[in-house]
């Protein structure tokens, strides 16, 4: 989720030339991959639950009814019109402190398997399994062929849904030696996020430790302190007024995150990961 600050050229000849190299998620003075802090990759503190072991592709085994009658939006970053249509994403929209363009195109691996899709497939992996375990789930895009919808729209279909949270789905586009995930998290804007901040940071460590837990995945070498990275230039999250937060499920321009993100059993626990984080939030 790289450069959202870049803007996709005007014209569609030159939007389909940009497919070969599409903007990945995130962006601005905040988001350079080449520019590591050095620290390496920190395991999970110990939190006293049992957890599947990493690569069994079981689902974690803790239906305790958490998430029963509970509202999740589920943000699926990008969208795979978004490249044909760069005067619709590169309007600018408010994002609370500012303004930024509408959306970008993502990121994609070296094979060009793009984030748009990847964001789309877990998505829906996890809507099922939210479903079967009771919860209302509300999806911020119908499919992956539309365009958008807007950064400051996504977070406004998680406040009229009143969800009880909300989660933004990506994968990252830094430099090849950079690997691992994050969680960004808000930082408090006046007058739109601020009391929702306290119960994002509680939604954040959740996702992170059952994602860590349920992936193997370690935390990021080049993004945030034990995979929490705060920051406040996402409309996504500046303008929730509900607990929301954005996971970075790996960089897809590093060769071993790549390979996981590209793979469907991975993505499979990829989802079930994403609803222990959820469930634990709950407990």
């Amino acid at each position: 989720m790289r450069n959202h600050r870049r803007r996709v050229p005007l014209t569609v000849g030159l939007a389909f030339a940009a497919l070969g190299a599409l903007t990945a998620c995130g962006g601005g003075p905040f988001d350079q991959g080449d520019d590591p802090q050095g620290k390496s990759a920190q395991p999970p503190r110990a939190t006293g639950r049992s957890a599947p072991a990493a690569g069994t592709g079981d689902a974690p085994d803790r239906d305790d009814g958490a998430l029963r009658g509970r509202t999740i939006v589920l943000d699926p970053g990008h969208n795979g019109g978004n490249a044909r249509n760069p005067a619709a994403i590169n309007r600018q929209v408010d994002i609370g402190n500012g303004r930024k363009e509408c959306d970008t195109t993502g990121t994609e691996t070296k094979a060009g398997y793009p984030e748009h899709a990847f964001t789309w497939d877990v998505s829906k992996r996890l809507e099922r399994l939210l479903k079967e375990r009771g919860a209302k789930v509300v999806l911020t895009r119908p499919d992956d062929t539309g365009v958008g919808p807007c950064i400051n729209e996504r977070a406004e279909i998680g406040n009229r849904a009143g969800a009880d949270a909300a989660l933004s789905i990506h994968a990252d586009g830094a430099s090849a030696s950079s690997h691992g995930f994050h969680i960004i998290e808000p930082v408090a804007v006046k007058g739109f996020n601020a009391k929702a901040v306290p119960a994002s940071q509680r939604l954040g460590r959740a996702i992170r430790d059952g994602y860590r837990e349920g992936t193997g995945v370690p935390y990021s070498n080049y993004r945030g302190t034990e995979a929490l990275d705060p920051r406040d230039d996402l409309g996504g999250l500046n303008l929730s007024r509900v607990p929301k937060v954005f996971i970075e499920c790996g960089n897809m321009k590093h060769a071993g995150d790549a390979a996981k993100l590209s793979s469907a059993p991975f993505r499979q626990k990829i989802a079930e990961s994403l609803l222990d984080g959820l469930r634990r939030y709950f407990s």
